[in-house]
C-alpha cells in the first residue's frame, strides 16, 4: 500500500468542517477589515527566499525544498516551494505595481507552505498558513491594526487565555547596533554554542537569542549577557513608534506582555514584532507570529515601502478549537423510489437546502437509522405519497411527523 509522505496529512470528514470553519472566519474577519484576499503561487525562484526571508535562516538553510528545473531546450533555473508567504506576497507587490495605488495596501491569503523539518505537533513539511499582510504606513497605527486583526480572527474562533507578547528590534541603525554589542558580549563564548548559533554569529547575531539549545539558553542566562539583552537600546523616534503602539493596544483593552528575547525566525524583521501564545499547546506555543519589516519590498527591487504582518499555523489553530461539530443535512430522503428521491433531492438543493438520499434503496429502516445520524429532518417518499403527491416528514430530534401537501410548505 502507497501511504502518504511523512509530514503531510489527509484532511477529510469532520475535519474538513474544522478547516472550512477557520478558512469562513478568516474571509469575515479579514474582509470585514478591509484586508482583500491573495493567492500567489505555491513555488517561486529560489533566490526569493534567499534574498527575502534571509540566507543565515533555518529556513533557507536546511529546511526549503528546492528544485533545478530546464533541460536542453531551456536555461536551468531553480525553484522552491514557498517555505512562507511574505516574500511571494511582496513579490506581487512589485510585480504589479501596487505601490501606485493609495495606501494602506491590505492583503489576506489562506494556503499551504513547504519546510523540510522534524514533524512535531501542530507542525507538519505540508502545512497551512492564514495571515495578512499591510503596506503603506509607517505609523504605529498600522501596527496596532494588525494585532487587532489577529486577535479578533482568534476571538472569532472562540479562542481565549491567550498572550500577547511585543518587542522592538529598532530600526536598521539601532539594529545594526544592538548586533555589534551582542556579538561583542558573546564573542568569549561563542566557541561553546551549538554550530547553528556559531553560523548565526557571523551571519545574524539577533537570531541567537531565539535559540533552543539547553547550553547555548545558560550562556544567555548569565548576568553580563542578560544585561545587554535586556538593555532599552532602541532609538528616541523607535521608541516614540513602540511606546504609541503600547497606547493603542491599552485603548483596545488587548492584553501583552514585553519580552525583550523576542527576535523572530526570519531576517527581515525590524522595529514591531509580535507572537500570540496558548498554554494549551505546550513547548510550541505559539499560534501567530508577525512583525514589521519595512526594508523587505526595497531590498526585493521595489520602491521603500513601510510594511506589517502576520501568519498563523492552520494546523496549530485546530489543535487548540474544541467540541466543533459538523453541521446536520437539513433533509434526508427516504424512498425505495431512486428516480424521484434524485429529483426531490435537486429541487430542495436548488433552494440552498443541504439534501442527501439513498442510493442502494434499502430497508426504510435502515435508511431512517443513517439519517438519524445525519440530517434535522427525514422526508419520507413511499409510494403512497409518490402517488398522492404529499411528503410524509418526520423531525429526527423529537420524533413528531407530519404530512406536506405541497414543495412550497416543505420549504
Amino acid at each position: 500500500m502507497i501511504k502518504a509522505q511523512r509530514g503531510t496529512k489527509d484532511i477529510f470528514g469532520e475535519e474538513s468542517f474544522l478547516w472550512q470553519h477557520i478558512l469562513s472566519n478568516a474571509q469575515t474577519v479579514f474582509q470585514n477589515a478591509g484586508f482583500g484576499e491573495i493567492k500567489t503561487p505555491i513555488f517561486e525562484a529560489t533566490e526569493l527566499f534567499a534574498r527575502g526571508v534571509g540566507d543565515s535562516t533555518d529556513i533557507v538553510n536546511k529546511e526549503m525544498y528546492t528544485f533545478s528545473i530546464g533541460g536542453a531546450d531551456k536555461s536551468a533555473s531553480s525553484i522552491t516551494l514557498r517555505p512562507e508567504n511574505t516574500a511571494g506576497v511582496v513579490r506581487a507587490y512589485i510585480e504589479h505595481n501596487i505601490s501606485r495605488q493609495s495606501p494602506p495596501q491590505k492583503f489576506w491569503y489562506f494556503g499551504p507552505m513547504f519546510r523540510y523539518e522534524r514533524p512535531q505537533a501542530g507542525r507538519q513539511r505540508q502545512f497551512n498558513q492564514v495571515g495578512v499582510e499591510m503596506f503603506g504606513v509607517e505609523k504605529a497605527s498600522a501596527d496596532a491594526e494588525v494585532i487587532l486583526s489577529a486577535v479578533e480572527f482568534l476571538k472569532s474562533l472562540g479562542l481565549d487565555n491567550l498572550s500577547v507578547e511585543l518587542n522592538s528590534l529598532g530600526c536598521k541603525k539601532c539594529k545594526n547596533d544592538y548586533r555589534e554589542n551582542i556579538k561583542k558580549v558573546l564573542a568569549p563564548y561563542i566557541a561553546d554554542m551549538c554550530d547553528d548559533c556559531k553560523m548565526r554569529y557571523e551571519k545574524n547575531p539577533l537570531r541567537i537569542l531565539d535559540c533552543k539549545n539547553e547550553d547555548c539558553q545558560k550562556i544567555l542566562e548569565k548576568d553580563e549577557i542578560k544585561e545587554i539583552i535586556l538593555k532599552d537600546y532602541i532609538c528616541e523616534d523607535c521608541k516614540t513608534h513602540f511606546d504609541e503602539l503600547i497606547e493603542y493596544l491599552d485603548e483596545l483593552n488587548i492584553k501583552y506582555s514585553i519580552n525583550k528575547l523576542l527576535v523572530r525566525g526570519l531576517d527581515y524583521y525590524n522595529r514591531t514584532v509580535f507572537e500570540i501564545k496558548s498554554e494549551k499547546l505546550g513547548s510550541q506555543s505559539a499560534v501567530c507570529g508577525g512583525g514589521r519589516y519595512d526594508g523587505l519590498v526595497e531590498m526585493l527591487g521595489g520602491p521603500s515601502t513601510p510594511a506589517i504582518g502576520f501568519a498563523m499555523g492552520v494546523e496549530r489553530l485546530c489543535a487548540l478549537i474544541d467540541n466543533l461539530e459538523a453541521p446536520k443535512l437539513d433533509y434526508f430522503i427516504v424512498s425505495n423510489n431512486t428516480k424521484e428521491a434524485i429529483k426531490l433531492a435537486s429541487k430542495l438543493r436548488n433552494e440552498n437546502k443541504k439534501v442527501e438520499f439513498d442510493y442502494q434503496s434499502r430497508k426504510f429502516a435502515k435508511q431512517l437509522e443513517k439519517a438519524s445520524k445525519s440530517a434535522k429532518y427525514a422526508i419520507i417518499l413511499g409510494e403512497d405519497e409518490i402517488e398522492k403527491g404529499f411528503y410524509s416528514v418526520k423531525n429526527l430530534e423529537n420524533g413528531e411527523q407530519k404530512t406536506i401537501s405541497n414543495f412550497d410548505d416543505l420549504i
